[in-house]
């Protein structure tokens, strides 16, 4: 599963919500006695098949009904021998075939070099924590990025060193900002953030924070300094905006910074 910082992003509103398990499922949480036959026979999936059971209610299910009949089966039969081993490639592949399509929706929906969310994650994972901000009358921030001369980097000193300073800009910021907020790159060099629950007085904040985290990172590189240039809209309740003007605001306010060439963030100069 992707997550909002590199290496790290969350997927669960993505991957639509789990149902609570039952009391009955809760005591079956461990691995089924078929489970641990099929685990045995491909030991690589124990650990997924773990987590399978707790987070995929209906895979769950299934696994629950596999281990009851494999109870009631007697192994001293050739019938018996056969359905077990039945169920374990039944098993086996609904497993394989789950674990696939977890990767699947995670490629759709993650940028492959940062590990952030991409444009397409960002807009659906946003647009959810939008409403719920709008319903429980939360503040929220949406912060607009971008990389600094990027194309002089790439013209400088290649376009694999232009991807590091991407990763840098991204290590940056997953370290200024909460395992709950929503890290996305957009593409090119522009990343955005938003950040739940966090009024605008905590602007301030976060924004020296980040410019902490890129002096620390700019320490390292004698070559060139990263730089940010932050954009930054703020939703309230009391305003009635979409993510689509949301992002405008934020985007807009990048570019004003951009245009005055005030200091960014990241650039001592």
């Amino acid at each position: 599963m992707p997550s909002h910082r590199p290496q790290s992003c969350d997927l669960r509103q993505t991957l639509g919500p789990t149902i609570s398990p039952t009391p009955n499922q809760t005591r079956s949480r461990r691995v089924p006695s078929m489970a641990r036959r099929v685990c045995r026979l491909r030991g690589a999936l124990e650990e997924e098949l773990s987590v399978l059971l707790v987070g995929d209610n209906e895979l769950g299910h299934i696994l629950q009904q596999v281990d009851e009949i494999s109870h009631t089966l007697r192994s001293d039969t050739p019938e018996s021998q056969k359905l077990s081993s039945a169920l374990q490639l039944t098993v086996s592949c609904a497993v394989r075939q789950t674990l696939l399509e977890r990767e699947l929706r995670s490629l759709a929906v993650t940028d492959h070099l940062t590990g952030f969310y991409n444009r397409l994650g960002f807009l659906a994972s946003a647009t959810q924590q939008l409403k719920l901000a709008r319903r429980n009358r939360q503040d929220l921030l949406l912060l607009f990025c971008d990389v600094d001369n990027l194309k002089d980097i790439n013209d400088s000193y290649g376009h694999a060193e232009g991807d590091l300073a991407l990763v840098r800009a991204a290590d940056a910021l997953g370290r200024t900002f909460r395992d709950s907020d929503i890290l996305a790159r957009l593409g090119g060099d522009e990343f955005a953030v938003l950040a739940p629950e966090a009024s605008s007085r905590y602007r301030d904040v976060l924004l020296a924070r980040l410019e902490k985290n890129l002096e620390e990172s700019n320490a390292g590189e004698s070559r060139y300094e990263l730089s940010l240039s932050v954009g930054v809209a703020r939703f309230g309740p009391r305003y009635s905006v979409s993510l689509g003007e949301l992002m405008e605001q934020a985007d807009q306010a990048m570019y004003e910074q951009k245009g005055k060439r005030t200091r960014c963030l990241g650039n001592q100069a």
